[in-house]
């Protein structure tokens, strides 16, 4: 039986193993650390980001700011509903919540690790943990593959190591051109005195924009010990990755934190005013946003919380108007987001053929994963690459 070496137990690894035909190969997989599928684990708090409910697959490359070209064909043939199919069919029932993020309706990352663990069992998969991968030599037909746990031979390799510099320094070696690597999906470093004190703070709807890089971002956003956060800051800090790392992540920002613009936030500030001449400016409720944050802003503003709004000069209200809707920042580093560190950059996505996963450099050689130069916003997208590709993979394999 054919040798099939999958480098790597990640959610790529594993669902390709998942779907291999145990009939035909031997497969085997090499993973560094104690314990398999850990971002699993840890994804969506605990609970596993599994897909997210988006079934068109031209609406669905939207959200990766890398491979987007390239998924298309790939998500046209395994998409977040094949994946819902999959679960569905070994017993697992998942759940689509408000913002169409998908988990199991257990609540926990484990359901979806001992899936995973159960159909690899059922194949006789090898499961080789505390395996690192020193090397890999093209040997005629064939690979061997060199570890701290001795020498393995492959008729085939899947490469799925995730997008450590190690493992991309291996694919380098073998021919593969790789692009740098920087993180994508961080929150940003501001200190503000509009911030202070006010960490948990949450906006449904923030503008931000970046003018330097003439680049802007709506959604929820939230205020926190280092700075801004939520998905506003994550989406552009995810399509702006490479600028942001150029920049030093040293940038200002502008900031719109009732999300509708300057004039129309007037006219509300004005028919307020003639509403409600004798309220006092702390207390009015003119605009979305909590009592403590706009009582921060009449601070800053310098404005006494005890005037009348009817006694609000022009002068103060384009002051308030400014720092709740062109507010700007100085961002002076980035924060990891939670534990789920993600990265652009990898393996160059011209040298992979997206039919099937394949190295057009090195034959019956698979690339999948984050090891590829691929990555989205938050949202069970990533993973959802990694069940497309690992799929794909697996079906050309079973084809052979």
């Amino acid at each position: 039986m054919k040798q099939i070496i999958i480098i790597g137990g990640g959610a790529a690894g594993f669902f390709c193993a998942s779907n291999l035909d145990e009939k035909k190969y031997t497969i085997t997989i090499l993973e560094q650390n104690s314990d398999v599928l850990q971002k699993v684990k840890i994804s969506g708090g605990g609970r596993c980001n599994v897909t997210h409910a988006c079934f068109d697959p031209r609406e669905l490359v939207q959200f990766y700011p890398r491979g987007n070209k390239e998924l298309l064909s790939v998500f046209t043939k395994f998409q977040p509903g094949d994946t819902m199919e999959w679960f569905d069919q070994r017993n697992v029932k998942l759940k689509i919540e408000n913002d169409n993020r998908t988990f199991p309706e257990s609540n926990s990352s484990q359901t979806i690790i001992n899936t995973f663990l159960n159909e690899t069992q059922k194949k006789n998969v090898t499961v080789k943990t505390k395996c690192t991968v020193k090397e890999i030599e093209k040997q005629d037909e064939k690979y061997l593959v060199k570890t701290n746990s001795g020498d393995f031979e492959a008729d085939y390799i899947v490469y799925t190591t995730g997008s450590s510099p190690k493992s991309l320094k291996m694919v380098e070696n073998l021919g593969h051109k790789i692009v740098d690597l920087v993180p994508s999906l961080f929150t940003f470093n501001i200190k503000d005195d509009l911030l202070k004190d006010l960490p948990g703070t949450s906006f449904e709807n923030a503008g931000i924009s970046i003018p330097k890089l003439k680049t802007e971002e709506s959604g929820p956003l939230l205020i926190t010990h280092w700075g801004l956060s939520g998905p506003a800051v994550l989406k552009i800090s995810a399509w702006e990755a490479i600028s942001l790392a150029k920049l030093k992540y040293n940038f200002e920002i502008e900031v719109n934190f009732v999300s509708i613009d300057i004039d129309e936030a007037e006219e509300a500030f004005q028919s307020f005013r003639q509403n409600n001449p004798k309220k006092t400016i702390g207390q009015s409720k003119i605009f979305d946003i909590t009592n403590r944050f706009w009582q921060k802003v009449l601070e800053i503003s310098k404005v006494d919380l005890n005037k009348q709004v009817a006694n609000i000069s022009g002068k103060e209200m384009q002051k308030i108007l400014e720092n709740l809707c062109r507010k700007k920042f100085q961002v002076t580093g980035k924060s990891t987001f939670k534990d789920e560190f993600v990265t652009a950059g990898g393996v160059d996505l011209k040298e992979i053929n997206f039919k099937n996963m394949s190295s057009k450099l090195l034959p019956n050689f698979y690339i999948a994963g984050e090891v590829l130069n691929i990555d989205a916003v938050t949202g069970g997208f990533n993973f959802q690459a990694c069940w497309s590709e690992g799929w794909l993979i697996a079906q050309d394999l079973n084809s052979l």
